[in-house]
């Protein structure tokens, strides 16, 4: 495994993005736990991209124009929908409306699943990027393929636990400010909201 690939692969997966937002915004509502919890189901939506890239169904993806446009409009409704549940919502951090019950863990990682599936660019991603790293000469390059995909996913999973271990140490300080909640509220709705859109005008 090249030296190449884990520093490629390591700036992608710190790049901001849905899944860290989500991770982030989890660790400053609801603590460390639940913050490990969505990093848990943002890593585990990477695995369905992940095996349509080795399996070449992400090349049917790329060229379906309407299967491609159909989840992608999907993924950004979903976006959209956590935008306006995070403004409706006024006490901690919640993606799950203002009157609902505190997310069970799995509830939790579940959304960060959703979050990354219904995302199809991830798709033509892992087709587009991995097989950049796999010598065209080399053998098994299906192994080869699940083995840097797998190598990602654990990298994201670290990655996004820092991310949400951060915030749950900062949670206890922005709970205690009225402002801050208010700030991080917008500014996390706000981004869903931008990411949404971006999803819906992204091109194959």
């Amino acid at each position: 495994m090249s030296p190449e690939f884990l520093l490629t692969a390591l700036i992608v997966v710190l790049a901001p993005g849905t899944g860290v937002l989500y991770t982030v915004s989890t660790g400053l509502g609801r603590g460390r736990l639940p913050s490990l919890a969505a990093a848990f189901g943002c890593t585990l939506g990477i695995l369905p991209h992940l095996m349509a890239s080795a399996l070449g169904l992400a090349a049917i993806l790329h060229t379906s124009a309407l299967l491609f446009h159909g989840l992608k409009y999907l993924g950004a409704a979903y976006l959209a929908y956590l935008a306006i549940q995070t403004l409706r919502d006024k006490g901690p951090i919640r993606f799950d409306g203002a009157e609902a019950a505190p997310k069970s863990h799995g509830r939790i990682a579940v959304t960060g699943f959703l979050i990354n599936v219904l995302n199809p660019k991830l798709s033509v991603f892992f087709l587009a990027f991995l097989p950049q790293f796999i010598p065209a000469e080399a053998g098994g390059k299906l192994a080869m393929m699940l083995e840097l995909g797998f190598v990602f996913m654990a990298m994201t999973f670290a990655v996004f636990v820092l991310y949400g271990l951060f915030a749950a140490q900062l949670r206890r300080a922005v709970l205690a400010s009225e402002r801050a909640m208010t700030a991080i509220r917008r500014v996390s709705a706000l981004a869903f909201g931008g990411l949404a859109v971006k999803l819906a005008l992204a091109e194959r």
